[in-house]
């Protein structure tokens, strides 16, 4: 009696087991597309998955970013208030790449640190991670270039003299060889300066009856009033004077000649002054600190802006 032959026909369990891995073949699974000859940027090779029930490439990169733990790239800008701080930030998150851009120009100074600018080899960057510095001015810059050019009235114009008596500054002999000669004025001194707003004070609301240019560049006001001084002296007006302040907060002081003016009108005189050439003597200042910052960073620097 023959033996009988053994049935390779797998049962039912088995029959499925089977389906499931063919149906699992069939659905997505990974691949690995080559990008040689697509060009710089891009990884050697970029993970998909085929989908082989519906025929398509579907993107890996969402799945995958769902479980990324730290960003993939440094992004965004930091705002610092002084210059330390733009060094200081700058000097933490710089790279071999990292370059300072300056807008030197009033009204809107700025450094700007690219952290991940363009390679020296020419590789771009994405330009996204920044350190930006706005020289925020000093209340008492602004209350200089607020009133810059602006009549006063007089007793207006004695007080603010005083109340910013600890921006006036004496003339470096420097200063008096370059200005005098070019306005034909004298400098006065920081204590002229006051005894000239007291003197003001006395005089506010008398009519002006006499106004007079001395030789020395002064000239001489004479009021038409009864107290005047109780002797009648007419004041010396000196013509230019020296204020001395830092204009950005906690940074290092510019050194601005200022004018004095004034008109009679209606009797009365009007005041004001006129700082000399203020904003050059603004951009010089930031020229200086975008030098300090590229010294103390040993980065490149370049007056302009970057790429957006």
């Amino acid at each position: 009696m023959s033996t009988p032959v053994k049935n390779d026909i797998p049962s039912a369990s088995a029959a499925a087991l089977i389906a499931d891995m063919a149906k699992a073949a069939a659905g997505a699974h990974p691949v690995s597309i080559t990008t040689t000859g697509l060009g710089p940027g891009l990884p050697s090779a970029i993970p998909a998955f085929w989908d082989g029930e519906k025929q398509v490439l579907v993107s890996a990169r969402d799945e995958i970013e769902k479980y990324r733990l730290k960003p993939k790239a440094s992004a965004g800008t930091a705002r610092v208030e002084t210059l330390e701080s733009f060094i200081d930030l700058t000097n933490r998150h710089k790279l071999d790449s990292s370059v300072i851009f300056a807008a030197t120009a009033w009204p809107n100074p700025k450094l700007t640190a690219v952290i991940d600018y363009h390679g020296t080899d020419h590789a771009p960057d994405f330009l996204k991670h920044r350190v930006e510095y706005g020289f925020p001015l000093t209340d008492e810059f602004k209350a200089w270039v607020g009133k810059n050019g602006k009549a006063m009235e007089q007793q207006d114009f004695a007080e603010f003299l005083e109340e910013h008596a600890a921006e006036l500054a004496s003339p470096l002999d420097q200063e008096r060889t370059d200005y005098e000669p070019l306005f034909k004025e004298r400098f006065a001194l920081p204590n002229e300066l006051i005894e000239l707003s007291r003197s003001l004070e006395v005089f506010v609301g008398a009519k002006v009856k006499q106004s007079t240019r001395l030789q020395s560049g002064e000239r001489q006001i004479v009021f038409e009033t009864e107290h005047m001084n109780g002797k009648g002296e007419p004041i010396d007006i000196p013509g230019i004077f020296m204020i001395q302040l830092p204009p950005f907060v906690d940074g290092d002081v510019v050194r601005i000649p200022a004018r004095i003016r004034y008109r009679v009108q209606g009797g009365a005189l009007l005041w004001f002054f006129q700082l000399y050439r203020w904003e050059y003597w603004l951009r010089t200042r930031v020229q200086n600190d975008l030098l300090k910052a590229g010294k103390d960073t040993a980065l490149p620097t370049f007056e302009g802006t970057p790429e957006s």
